[in-house]
């Protein structure tokens, strides 16, 4: 464990989160987008439990 502590850098520009491009902050506030996310990601549970069953 030593040996690899050795090579982290804690503020390094690898260690940092990523930003939402301007495209992903519309997409995440447009209601539209996410009512059609919403049903899709309902098909495909609806999809899952009926292969199970």
């Amino acid at each position: 464990m030593n040996e690899i502590e050795k090579y982290v850098k804690p503020y390094d520009d690898n260690f940092t989160t990523m930003v939402p491009t301007s495209f992903v902050i519309k997409m995440r506030t447009c209601k539209i987008w996410q009512l059609f996310r919403f049903i899709m990601i309902n098909i495909k549970m609806l999809i899952v439990v009926r292969k199970s069953h």
